[in-house]
């Protein structure tokens, strides 16, 4: 293997080479970071009808969830704008400027989210926090490079643990701190900040939590490769993977001039790009109208409840997930394998959703526990559905999806080349490159 100096990929490559345990250290780091980036998600929902109510915008108590949803759209037009370009700079400049960018910036704008007073500044700074919130594709792209072949799985399932429960934990603490001079008079009395601001404790917690991670972040490593030459062996081996990709094995590739071409005639990899659409569709949908519902009157078809008690139901949901993750999920796959079992979930998810405006005529102890049942399930649901799509075998890639240097995640055969946009998608290639690079 070769390796060079003052190059941060190199000397990650190095460590792996040397320690062969699992990285505990920055799998714990990676899914802090993880967490604290989707707190702010979700964080509003349990108190936007209220919020939106407070502005004085709504005309009608109807209308209240009109506004909210571009409350709640705007943090995710701002990621759909701007994810791509995120992973661009991550490859180019690297993941920790693009993390430490993000995590910077979600500091800011959840903040002054917080202390918004106008419909507008609120619509504005979600916007903004969704825009400079990039994380999600280098992050996943960190979790490959920075843990050996057999251990990114691992890794991968706590990206997505942290994220899951990070959609969780997120409104649970909105629904505790929301409103504090309401409900804890005795904390926090009136004619403070607190009174003027009723939803700025819950995000000032979660921007404290930010904080910490922003100075944790001083000890991150880099992880992308930074090579200032090229050896010998490297050229040679570039020219043998051009020649590889001009053979009559990948005569469907041979023809395309781009990148981008190739992607989209990879149908296995375009089709969990769409299932994996889908399936957020479903879940930023639920998470939104879930508050709403549950929050709006009786006479509304809601259940008239509190910001307290959406808190604590979606609190006993993130306890499941993790329980579900950690006890359930494994022993499910190993019986029916994750392609069928994402088909049940799915259905089950559906048939499911159906039920929901029957738990409206419940009453109480019946109304708690059925709707307690009712989101544990459907939260577990969209949890295996998002994190279970099928996957094609290829190279470590990069945050947008350009391969770099990695790892066969077939055979597990190490490739110390540069930026291999072209490189075919087969193992046995694959195999023979390796075996010519060593």
């Amino acid at each position: 293997m070769v390796y060079f100096e003052g190059c941060p990929g190199c000397a990650i490559d190095r460590r792996k080479a040397e320690s062969t345990g699992i990285p505990y250290k920055s799998f714990f780091h990676i899914w802090m970071i993880t967490l604290v980036s989707c707190l702010p998600i979700s964080s509003l929902y349990p108190f936007l009808y209220f919020m939106i109510r407070d502005f004085h915008i709504a005309k009608t108590v109807e209308d209240i969830g009109f506004y909210a949803g571009f409350v709640g759209a705007s943090y995710m037009f701002g990621r759909a704008l701007t994810s791509i370009l995120w992973g661009m700079l991550a490859d180019r400049f690297g993941r920790k400027p693009v993390i430490v960018v993000g995590i910077f910036t979600g500091l800011v704008f959840n903040t002054l989210f917080g202390l918004s007073v106008h419909y507008w500044m609120a619509i504005a700074t979600r916007f903004l926090l969704g825009s400079f919130n990039g994380l999600l594709g280098p992050i996943r792209a960190y979790v490959v490079e920075v843990c050996r072949p057999e251990h990114q799985a691992i890794g991968l399932s706590l990206v997505s643990t942290a994220w899951a429960m990070g959609l969780i934990i997120g409104p649970a603490i909105g629904g505790y701190l929301a409103q504090p001079t309401e409900k804890y008079p005795k904390l926090f009395p009136t004619k403070t900040i607190f009174e003027r601001f009723p939803y700025f404790l819950s995000s000032l917690c979660i921007s404290v939590f930010y904080f910490i991670i922003l100075l944790s972040c001083v000890w991150l490593p880099e992880t992308l490769h930074s090579h200032k030459y090229k050896s010998t062996e490297d050229q040679s081996n570039e020219s043998l993977i051009q020649q590889l990709a001009d053979s009559e094995d990948f005569d469907e590739q041979k023809n395309s001039s781009s990148t981008n071409k190739s992607i989209l005639k990879n149908w296995p990899l375009m089709s969990s790009i769409i299932l994996f659409c889908i399936v957020s569709f479903d879940d930023m949908a639920y998470t939104e109208i879930f508050p709403l519902w549950v929050e709006s009157e009786r006479r509304l078809g809601g259940l008239s409840l509190s910001s307290d008690d959406v808190g604590q139901v979606l609190a006993i949901t993130g306890a499941t997930i993790l329980l579900y993750q950690t006890f359930v999920y494994p022993h499910i796959v190993k019986l029916l394998g994750p392609i069928i079992t994402t088909r049940i979930m799915t259905i089950f998810s559906m048939a499911l959703l159906i039920t929901y405006p029957f738990i409206a005529h419940l009453l109480e102890p019946w109304l708690s526990i059925v709707l307690n049942i009712a989101s544990m399930i459907k939260a577990n649901c969209i949890v295996f559905m998002g994190t279970k799509a099928p996957t094609c075998i290829i190279l470590s890639r990069g945050a947008n999806g350009i391969l770099t240097f990695g790892h066969c995640n077939f055979c597990g055969a190490h490739l110390d080349i540069q930026a291999i946009s072209r490189f075919p998608r087969r193992c046995d290639i694959m195999k023979r490159i390796v075996e010519k690079h060593l």
